[in-house]
């Protein structure tokens, strides 16, 4: 395993991201077209927050209802911003920061994903799920 290897090698290049004027239905759209939890919420370039589809299941109904069945969540995501819902004061790793100190902050925090910025402009995303397949891949 190589100790000093650094995230840019497992990260996710190409982001899926969210304007800050998006809404919470295009949110859902994005989360199960592309299948993926974590999306980062940007203005230009530079992340102002971070949205997980866990996020929106506490506000919604959404694995509640059938797929013919969208009127209630367009309901309640009309109650709420994206700005309201995302997670703000997001913590950010560089494309240097090492594999072992993603994984540190991933378990120290408790988080499951991580953007990556340089130079302030976002670059990637890193998952607990790309920390696991790394894992995977050195046995």
């Amino acid at each position: 395993m190589k100790k000093r290897a650094p995230v840019s090698t497992i990260m996710t290049k190409n982001i899926i991201a969210l304007n800050r004027t998006d809404d919470l239905e295009t949110a859902e759209k994005l989360f199960k077209q592309h299948h993926i939890r974590h999306i980062p919420v940007v203005s230009g370039d530079v992340i102002i927050g971070m949205l997980s589809y866990t996020d929106l299941l506490r506000i919604s109904f959404a694995d509640a209802l059938s797929e013919d069945e969208t009127e209630v969540d367009t309901v309640v995501y009309n109650m709420f911003t994206l700005e309201q819902v995302m997670t703000k004061n997001v913590v950010t790793v560089n494309p240097e920061t090492t594999i072992k100190e993603v994984a540190e902050i991933l378990t120290k925090n408790e988080f499951h994903a991580l953007p990556v910025v340089d130079g302030g402009e976002l670059v990637g995303i890193v998952t607990s799920t790309d920390l696991i397949n790394y894992l995977l891949d050195q046995f």
